[in-house]
């Protein structure tokens, strides 16, 4: 058979796109990108070109223009209904046109319209935005440039004009027909540490005596097998600066861009609080759709997406306090809870859901979200326990501004800490969820650990909360500061704050200097941080600062193209279109009038392929079907939204044995296999201490009668003697993950204090000799 020629789909249609080529400028904790997409038409009909393609949120687009047979194209951002209406017109009169914009139903996903590409012709679009880049918890600077955008789950009489909604060819990784091709440059007045990024790159160069600058590139043939993400490591991070950016003079009064604009940046130094608070509602609601069932990354030997989170619930469940109330969500394309109300933390409620996490599986289909957020909120608050709402998702939905107003509409009763896990998660549904509720969000790639970014989340969810937190400006008579970022409410131990500001009147002479005062309370003490800095503007062609400055904006303002209020329309409307920025609301558009060709015919359309994950493409989700000719998923068929899924089989199961102490030998064997780490927490009970057992000396890899032989204390309490050898355990085989059992640790430690303090230094003796442990006593101490 002979086959056209040029680049083609599966269906063997020739594809337009050819190449993308990105060069990325990262700047202490801002990074600036240039995207270029390159299209040929190879065909001998006129085309219109569509490609869908991910973005993080966070990214303030800013310019959209084209290039076409060496003339410079700039874009126009309008109000989004008029700028289809001005595309739709310059096609039929047989002009080039070109439209991105923003997906109505989600923040995260852009189209790029390429209408009227003739015969021969080829065209390069560039796309230009900023954003801050958020900081991990090892100090590292995180840059993702998304490449995979999995399915996302269509509800049943949803928008049918989301971008998601296109029929896009899904191809085999190796058969995608285009290229991708990144160029870095990174520089930094303290200097680099290093760089890792988890694609292959070129040698990193450094240049300057302190390495304040270094540059590097992807390696040729990335696969679109996965984000890009670079970890970039200064030498310091935690430094307060505040930079003052020039504005556009040109700009009409009461603009956003005319006046300078500042940006603060904050690292508050809040004490850990001794002890943490012992009180709350902690409510975990767990992916289970059928995409779970993958693995965490590509990687070899990769866990399972659904295990890694029966081990993430089972740490959460064994560090949670004394007293507190808790439940257990999974959610699909109905939902199951654990209890039907939250109840109070205690042994039975912890063993109980220890049995029906054991039968947790990725089998209820779709990601439906909003029903059981809707639940969650419908029961009654409990007094003296304050929600704090885990959220554990792989971020495939498509009614992403839905959740989120959900969310913010109960934002005074409950924080919310959301995970995205694997590759494609959307981060517009996980960072926008934390946000509205003061909450904190985090992204699980590669060979990173969701149980160490969920324990360090309950870790903040622990502490006392932050009040009265206040922002001061002290600036010389005639300039003010006008606050652009939303009020600040929370701020947890090692975050970064980032606040912008427009300075409106008199600017000083240039040697002049301002103050900005950060104030909070915690526990009844009061903290302030302060920065001094340069009031003399800087210049900066993009208006980086501006930019950031709008898109913060936005994000408070902007709810989706439907959900968000009328007022808030027009000063979203107003904002984004004075200052550039691409918003639900508004559209990039450029017309080619000097090609006036009348079209001969319609224009022949072609989708242009996007790369899909096997494991969130090929699992057969219960109850319907993924298919390469669509980008969401449907349910054939599904309960009524209102009905939870209960199973009254699994109730059966996991009905409250009073005879069984802790959880079976045989049960934990069954669920966690040979990781003993997993298997001596399981064994834990809810009060801190273990029970001395065939379990745990299975786990010390001894004869149980052995161990109580080396009891020191002639009838003594084996509990007592089973909680320090447990101890000691961890800390001699399970150092490197000390960041995941810290908090139940630390319950264990306070339980021996309580019950066996006045013999603790002669079992803590006895069981570093027994052991044959070199871990230092010091551990006991609280």
């Amino acid at each position: 058979m002979v086959r056209p020629c040029g680049l083609l789909t599966r269906q063997e249609e020739p594809v337009p796109l050819k190449s993308i080529s990105v060069t990325l400028s990262i700047c202490e904790f801002v990074a600036g990108v240039s995207a270029t997409l390159n299209y040929e038409n190879e065909e001998k009909t006129p085309l219109e070109a569509f490609f869908v393609f991910p973005m993080d949120e966070d990214s303030a687009v800013y310019s959209f223009e084209a290039m076409v047979d060496g003339k410079k194209i700039m874009a126009e951002l309008q109000d989004k209904m008029k700028a289809h209406g001005n595309y739709e017109n310059a096609i039929s009169q047989g002009h080039q046109a070109f439209l991105l914009e923003e997906d109505k139903c989600s923040r995260d996903v852009f189209c790029c319209n390429v209408g009227n590409l003739h015969p021969g012709s080829k065209v390069a679009l560039t796309l230009k935005y900023v954003q801050e880049l958020p900081l991990e918890a090892d100090g590292a600077l995180r840059y993702v440039l998304p490449a995979i955008l999995n399915p996302r789950y269509q509800l049943s009489g949803g928008p049918e004009d989301s971008c998601l909604n296109m029929k896009t060819p899904v191809v085999p990784l190796e058969d995608l027909p285009y290229t991708l091709s990144l160029v870095a440059t990174i520089t930094s007045q303290n200097g680099i540490q290093r760089i890792q990024c988890n694609c292959p790159l070129s040698p990193i160069e450094y240049l300057g005596d302190e390495k304040t600058s270094a540059q590097t590139s992807l390696a040729d043939g990335h696969k679109f097998d996965r984000d890009v993400e670079l970890l970039i490591y200064y030498s310091e991070v935690h430094l307060p600066s505040v930079a003052v950016e020039m504005g556009k003079p040109t700009t009409e009064p009461d603009c956003l861009m005319g006046d300078p604009c500042a940006m603060v940046s904050f690292y508050p130094n809040i004490p850990e609080a001794q002890p943490p608070i012992t009180c709350g509602e902690f409510v975990f609601l767990m992916d289970r759709s059928g995409s779970m069932r993958g693995p965490m990354s590509k990687q070899d030997k990769s866990q399972l997406r659904i295990e890694a989170a029966k081990e993430t619930l089972i740490l959460l469940l064994k560090s949670l306090p004394v007293g507190c109330y808790f439940n257990v969500y999974g959610f699909g394309s109905c939902y199951e809870a654990f209890f039907k109300r939250s109840v109070k933390y205690s042994q039975r409620t912890m063993e109980e859901a220890l049995r029906k996490l054991k039968v947790m599986n990725a089998d209820l289909g779709g990601t439906e979200i909003l029903t059981p957020l809707k639940n969650i909120y419908s029961g009654p608050s409990i007094p003296g326990h304050p929600l704090q709402l885990f959220v554990f998702t792989d971020g495939e939905v498509t009614d992403t501004f839905s959740v989120i107003k959900e969310v913010k509409s109960n934002s005074l009763r409950h924080r919310c800490f959301s995970f995205g896990i694997g590759e494609g998660a959307s981060t517009s549904l996980i960072k926008g969820i934390a946000r509205v509720s003061g909450g904190a969000s985090e992204f699980i790639t590669g060979k990173e650990r969701m149980q160490a970014k969920a324990l360090r989340a309950l870790k903040r969810a622990l502490q006392p909360v932050v009040e009265d937190v206040s922002l001061s400006w002290d600036l010389p008579p005639g300039l003010s500061a006008k606050m652009l970022s939303p009020e600040q409410t929370v701020i947890f131990r090692g975050q970064r704050l980032i606040i912008y500001a427009q300075l409106t009147g008199m600017m000083p002479p240039a040697e002049a200097t301002g103050e900005v005062c950060l104030k909070y309370t915690l526990q009844g003490k009061s903290f302030e941080n302060k920065v001094t800095y340069s009031l003399q503007p800087k210049s900066d062609a993009n208006l980086t600062i501006h930019r950031l400055a709008a898109k913060s904006f936005l994000q408070t303002k902007d709810m989706g193209f439907r959900e968000t209020p009328a007022n808030d329309k027009k000063d979203v409307l107003k904002v984004s279109i004075e200052c550039g920025v691409i918003s639900s609301h508004t559209a990039f558009i450029a017309i080619n009038k000097d090609l006036n060709k009348p079209v001969q015919g319609p224009l022949v359309r072609r989708d242009i392929p996007r790369p899909i994950l096997l494991c969130a493409s090929a699992m057969m989700p219960r109850g319907g079907v993924y298919t390469t000719s669509s980008s969401s998923y449907r349910p054939a068929s599904r309960p009524t939204r209102s009905t939870p899924c209960y199973s009254s089989m699994s109730y059966r199961q996991n009905r409250y044995d009073p005879h069984m102490s802790t959880i079976s030998k045989s049960l934990y064997s069954l669920v966690f296999g040979d990781n003993h780490l997993v298997q001596l927490i399981s064994l834990q009970k809810a009060d801190g201490s273990w029970d001395l057992n065939e379990g745990l000396a299975m786990v010390l890899g001894m004869n149980l009668e052995d161990i109580l032989a080396a009891l020191p204390i002639q009838d003594g309490d084996s509990s007592g003697w089973a909680t320090v050898l447990a101890v000691l355990w961890l800390h001699t085989n399970g150092k490197d993950m000390k960041c995941e059992w810290e908090l139940l640790e630390r319950k264990a430690v306070a339980w021996i204090h309580m019950h066996a303090g006045s013999v603790m230094n002669v079992l803590m003796r006895a069981a570093i000799a027994f052991l044959k442990s070199s871990v230092d006593p010091s551990i006991f101490v609280l």
